[in-house]
């Protein structure tokens, strides 16, 4: 390109601005094929991916759609818009930018098809729902550019999956489209390449000047951090007048629960009044909305949040971000670590607080990792097929195509680069007919083949149908929450249905920083008043609990491989003493099994290392492996870094517990008659179209779609064990929800080297565990001993034992 237009000089220049190296860079490869750029955060990363649109739009010569902006949130996609169109209007460039997401009213939608903006932003569902219609080849005639933003967050999810696919759709339709990302933190920039270009096309990766280090620390607190939980309550008068000490601190929390208890805590230690400001993706949006806008205008001193803050929307003045908890994940604390001071040649100031006495060994490795620049995160494996089964239909509602060419477009997608035909074949069948066992059945006939071999809908009117259930975002069944009033109250946010299954009137519970009392449920709708002199309970909420990743357990154990952890604050530093002392610390390439007795049951603890899921399906596994055998165990609790198992007999050889084979075969056992499977199942039927979220413009409750889904399983199960859904449902669980990849990676990481020591007590390592809260009982012979040891003892209290 070379030099930018004057008009974008001189408007630069006119601020005192320089246009930063990587700006430049990214205006001089306008033409590339595919560019992914790593730039920090405030560095100005979205300017850059614009700046050659910018350009190329100056002169008021293209007509139609040049540039689309795909954003992870909708609420990004407007705040790009917000700060793009101030400097569009500035440089007084004939630009119009509009914005595309599920809040757009549907008469500019129609509009934009049929008149569209120069740059639309919108988001990867948005953009699935443009691709499937008939007029999408004249909508995209003059599309130039794509641009990804966060591109690591959509990456990770199906909802990148889905956005690739769409991709190579629009590449079939703009040959010459070029494709940029932008990511401020990528642990793996040739991974993201090559699911950013069409295969096999080569991807320029540009690193930018990350800038001054990050100022992290963890906070220092006059109490001890305890030896279990999550809610860091002991650390509430720090984190206050850290909040006093600067101007906006935003304070992150891993779930959606924790961030409810702790904003409550903070607010009755909050004597002073400070403005203060909870966000979560529960809350109803006007709430959310009403929290950001206060941001952006500078008018919270700290707003407590979950990851709905975590990208990069310009959150005003924030000078201090404040993790709670453990971070879990090495690039998600950078991202986090990067909302403060968004300016690029200042540095971000973070402050970790574990809540537990394990999470401050957690937090200074993850404090090592960041400032050694080591980033975390799992391999991608190939992509779904639930979410291919879903382009399928999509590409079908677009019009007739030809299998060959669909599979040849599909597989541009890196994610489906080795896709076999057959694989696709599978789909393209079960996307035609639902398979062998619902072939019968008119509502799964939806694709036929004509006699020219291309393939269509069935019926033209199921195009609307599957539109309206497009995407692969599972809403878990939730309820809205008003107060009560006689028209219908304000709405406060939305709770699990289980949770509100558990509610009696009288009950209270948190929401939005408030104490409500449940008064009943109406027309799906859980009715509460307002109740400040009741202890509530803690709501659940939907949403991702994190696991530890596999790279930040190594780094923990490499500290515990230490003859002494500098970073360690004292207390936690004699607490590991004095483990090595009683036993011994875990160690990488081998297994620490500690088994010993303590209040009249026999205790076995596992540290794995593995991360919560994989340790929570371990104790299961184990829990029925020693069932077997007739270790008669009673229960268990699994943290990210061990399983405690307690039952009646002492463990004396571990190793046949970890025959990987036996663990997997137990899995199986396990999944086949579990509701692991079920909900597995309705996540992935739903995305891959055989259950409609929405019929007639109207969601389903959670109730009606799990119990269509239970019907649909069994049937399958029964008539049709090898259906494509199944397959796709055990790997997904497999992968999923129970995270066996990481039980066969620890074992292939110690190879059956097992350290079990036999000890007297409890170790100091061991005992928080037995602090944890939701243990979970083992039903099963050991229950029937303890009836009988009890009833025995009860005869000989009684004097007739034996008779």
């Amino acid at each position: 390109m070379g030099r930018l237009p004057d008009v974008i000089e001189s408007w630069f220049r006119s601020r005192g601005w320089q246009i930063h190296p990587h700006q430049r860079v990214m205006a001089d490869r306008a033409d590339a094929p595919a560019t992914l750029l790593i730039a920090p955060t405030g560095g100005g990363k979205t300017m850059a991916g614009f700046l050659p649109t910018l350009a190329e739009l100056a002169d008021g010569s293209h007509q139609g759609l040049h540039t689309l902006y795909v954003s992870p949130l909708k609420a990004l996609a407007a705040d790009i818009k917000r700060n793009l169109r101030a400097p569009v209007d500035e440089m007084g460039l004939p630009i119009r930018i509009e914005d595309r997401t599920g809040d757009t009213p549907a008469s500019r939608k129609k509009r934009q098809r049929a008149d569209p903006p120069h740059i639309l932003l919108t988001t990867p569902e948005s953009l699935a729902l443009l691709t499937s219609y008939e007029d999408a080849p004249r909508m995209f005639a003059g599309l130039r550019r794509v641009v990804v933003d966060e591109i690591h967050a959509l990456a990770e999810s199906k909802r990148g999956d889905q956005l690739f696919l769409a991709l190579a759709r629009l590449q079939t339709l703009c040959p010459g489209l070029r494709r940029v990302g932008l990511s401020a933190t990528v642990e793996d920039p040739q991974s993201i390449a090559h699911l950013l270009a069409r295969h096999p096309d080569p991807c320029d990766i540009l690193l930018a000047d990350p800038g001054p280090a990050p100022d992290i620390s963890m906070l220092q607190t006059e109490d001890y951090p305890p030896w279990a939980g999550g809610g860091a309550a002991y650390a509430i008068p720090a984190v206050l007048e850290q909040v006093k000490r600067h101007r906006t601190t935003l304070i992150f929390h891993n779930t959606r629960a924790q961030a409810e208890i702790f904003f409550h805590n903070l607010w009755l230690a909050n004597e002073d009044g400070l403005p203060i400001g909870i966000h979560h993706g529960s809350l109803d949006r006007e709430q959310r909305q009403r929290v950001e806008a206060a941001m952006v205008r500078g008018e919270l001193r700290a707003s407590v949040c979950t990851g709905t803050l975590d990208l990069g929307i310009d959150w005003g003045d924030v000078d201090l971000i404040i993790q709670v908890g453990a971070p879990k994940n090495v690039k998600r604390l950078v991202q986090r670590i990067g909302r403060a001071n968004h300016r690029y040649n200042a540095p971000s100031k973070a402050i970790l607080v574990p809540a537990n006495r394990f999470e401050v060994v957690e937090c200074v490795a993850a404090l090592d990792a960041v400032r050694a620049g080591a980033l975390d995160g799992a391999p991608r494996g190939p992509g779904p097929r639930d979410v291919l089964c879903q382009h399928i239909l999509i590409a079908a509602c677009a019009g007739p195509f030809e299998a060959d060419a669909l599979f040849a477009e599909m597989t541009s997608a890196g994610a489906y680069a080795a896709l076999p035909r057959a694989e696709f074949d599978a789909c393209l069948d079960f996307c035609a007919t639902g398979g062998y066992a619902l072939a019968a059945y008119d509502r799964w006939q939806r694709l036929l083949q004509r006699p020219d071999g291309r393939w269509q809908l069935r019926d033209p009117r199921a195009a609307q149908r599957i539109r309206m259930n497009i995407g692969t975002i599972q809403d878990t069944d939730t309820l809205q929450v008003r107060l009560r009033r006689s028209r219908g109250g304000k709405p406060l946010g939305e709770i699990e249905e289980g949770f509100a299954a558990s509610l009696t009137p009288g009950d209270t519970f948190l929401i939005g920083g408030q104490i409500v009392r449940y008064e009943g449920l109406r027309e799906m709708t859980v009715e509460v008043t307002r109740r400040t002199d009741k202890k509530p309970k803690i709501a659940t909420f939907m949403g991702t609990k994190f696991a530890t990743s596999t790279q930040l357990s190594a780094r923990i154990l490499d500290m515990f491989a230490q003859d002494s952890c500098p970073g360690l604050p004292r207390h936690t530093a004699e607490w590991l003493a004095l483990q090595r002392e009683v036993s011994r610390l875990p160690r990488r390439g081998r297994l620490l099994i500690e088994s010993f007795p303590h209040d009249g049951r026999e205790h076995t603890c596992v540290y794995g290392f593995a991360g919560r899921n994989a340790q929570q399906t371990l104790g299961l596994l184990l829990t029925k492996r020693m069932e077997e055998i007739g270790l008669h165990p009673l229960g268990f609790v699994a943290t990210d870094y061990a399983t405690l198992i307690w039952g009646l007999d002492q463990l004396t050889d571990p190793a046949p517990l970890f025959d990987i084979e036996a663990l997997k075969d137990g899995l199986d056992r396990w999944l086949a008659g579990n509701a692991v499977m079920k909900r597995t199942f309705k996540a992935s039927a739903t995305i891959a179209g055989l259950i409609d979220r929405k019929i007639a413009g109207q969601r389903r409750t959670g109730r009606q779609a799990t119990f269509s889904s239970d019907i649909l399983y069994d049937t399958l199960v029964k008539y049709d064990p090898d259906h494509l859904m199944l397959r796709i449902t055990r790997q997904e669980a497999q992968t999923g929800l129970v995270d066996f990849g990481r039980i066969e990676e620890m074992a292939a990481r110690v190879q059956g080297r097992i350290d079990h020591l036999r000890l007297s007590r409890v170790t100091p390592l061991a005992a928080p565990l037995l602090l944890e809260v939701g243990k979970v009982p083992v039903q099963g012979a050991a229950e029937e001993r303890l009836l009988r040891e009890e009833a025995d003892r009860l005869l000989e209290t009684a004097g007739i034992a034996g008779t």
